[in-house]
């Protein structure tokens, strides 16, 4: 059991020279194939691998065995053996059979993009739950590949006195696999639950909630740090957070609001793995709204964009009330600068490094913050301030006065916490009961 899982779950050995492959069929845009590879390049040398060649290939028409031509095949194994690489990596997804076919004939291993992302996922995990999660994906991803693993796979193991050929060792190991990604299952359920009832705890203090999203290395986590004070490890690399990490933020008008940097995406990310994520993502679903941060000095981040759409909507998260954020505005030129706000007229343009523009991303997330009633009209009573309190945690109060009669309030606050002060509110029986019906409704009284 100890070698199939040493299989299954260790590490490619580091340091290794790598030869990568980039794929160009006729369906992808033009340019898309190098933009790729450029990108596989930095993923692999994420996994400190040696890059010493790299090749794009135009694939007109996949073959089952090889995916490319048998030709090409042997074109790009002769490469390999002239570089003496180690590992060959291709950017397009292998089957378990074109990897088995690829390896007979290259003598080395061949791993595919997800392979590479399914590594440096495991590279960066850190808490019990993304290490669970990473686990379970690779277990997944290696159990139709186990073939690759093994050179006695018709040894046999006899049923004793029953007699019979008994299960030959591939048998054994999907098994032993099978039971591997069960236990994995349970023991993710178990830290799941432990995570809902963390988050149900917040939830009980009525406090705004927000995601920041977006493609990896596009400054989340820097954003997180410089919105927050927090020193959440930011560094210049892919998928440097895994965790989903939660701070709380104070806006404009002292309300507060509990800000989470989630995970980064990235084009042909495994659906598996996204699956196996779908616990840390949910801080994505139950947020009031979403920070889709974007690297606007990257030629790529409109494509960027649609990716991190894409698993949102995926995700069920796709209607969520949104802010796209440029990130790392000082460091564009102008043109990158206008072609962003051409394209998305409504971003704000931050620098996470310098502070520019985060003001203006402060007071957007204040308005989306408070899907509210009001202004209201409030008359508190002096011995009450645990009211005045609670509106400044989780409303905004617009103006103060003390007058005879109590405090004086003029307040927006959450329609689902509009309970906590009907008492209070100094309206007339007709204007409260349109107050009702709107509530109801999720109607919004906010100009």
């Amino acid at each position: 059991m100890q070698k199939i899982m040493a299989q299954a779950e260790t590490k490619l050995d580091q340091p290794r020279r790598a030869l990568l492959i980039g794929v160009q069929t006729n369906d992808m845009p033009p340019g898309e194939g190098v933009e790729l590879l450029a990108e596989l390049k930095e993923l692999v040398e994420n996994l400190r691998f040696v890059v010493t060649q790299h090749q794009l290939v135009l694939l007109r028409k996949p073959t089952p065995a090889f995916l490319l031509g048998k030709g090409k095949a042997e074109e790009i194994i002769e490469m390999a053996k002239a570089d003496k690489v180690d590992v060959i990596v291709f950017d397009a997804a292998l089957s378990p059979g074109q990897q088995r076919n690829w390896e007979e004939l290259a003598g080395c291993p061949v791993i595919d993009r997800q392979e590479v992302i399914l590594e440096v996922f495991a590279d960066r995990a850190q808490t019990r739950e993304a290490t669970l999660q990473v686990a379970l994906a690779r277990m997944e991803y290696s159990l139709p590949r186990l073939t690759r693993a093994w050179t006695h796979l018709s040894r046999q193991r006899g049923k004793g006195s029953m007699g019979g050929e008994g299960e030959t060792q591939l048998e054994q190991d999907r098994r032993v696999v099978r039971a591997r990604i069960a236990h994995l299952k349970e023991e993710l359920v178990n830290v799941v639950k432990q995570r809902d009832v963390q988050r149900r705890r917040r939830l009980r203090v009525p406090v705004p909630t927000a995601a920041i999203v977006g493609y990896t290395n596009a400054g989340k986590s820097s954003l997180l740090n410089a919105l927050t004070g927090s020193t959440v490890l930011a560094e210049n690399k892919l998928f440097a957070t895994l965790d989903p990490t939660t701070r709380q933020l104070e806006l404009p008008g002292n309300q507060k609001i509990l800000v989470t940097d989630t995970v980064g995406f990235i084009r042909r990310l495994p659906h598996g793995l996204v699956e196996a994520f779908k616990a840390t993502l949910e801080e994505v679903v139950v947020a009031d709204f979403l920070i889709h941060v974007l690297d606007v000095t990257s030629p790529h981040w409109d494509k960027h964009r649609e990716t991190t759409l894409g698993v949102m909507a995926e995700l069920g998260a796709g209607e969520r009330p949104t802010i796209t954020v440029f990130n790392k505005a000082d460091a564009a030129t102008a043109a990158q600068l206008a072609a962003a706000r051409r394209a998305v007229p409504e971003g704000i343009f931050v620098s996470a490094l310098c502070g520019t523009g985060l003001p203006a991303l402060l007071e957007r997330c204040r308005e989306l913050s408070v899907p509210s009633l009001g202004p209201v009209p409030l008359l508190i009573p002096p011995s009450r301030y645990d009211v005045i309190a609670k509106l400044h945690a989780i409303g905004r109060v617009h103006s103060e006065e003390h007058t005879e009669g109590g405090i004086l309030i003029s307040a927006s606050y959450p329609v689902a916490q509009a309970g906590l002060f009907t008492a209070f509110e100094q309206v007339s029986k007709p204007a409260r009961q349109a107050a009702k019906g709107r509530r109801k409704s999720g109607i919004s009284t906010t100009p």
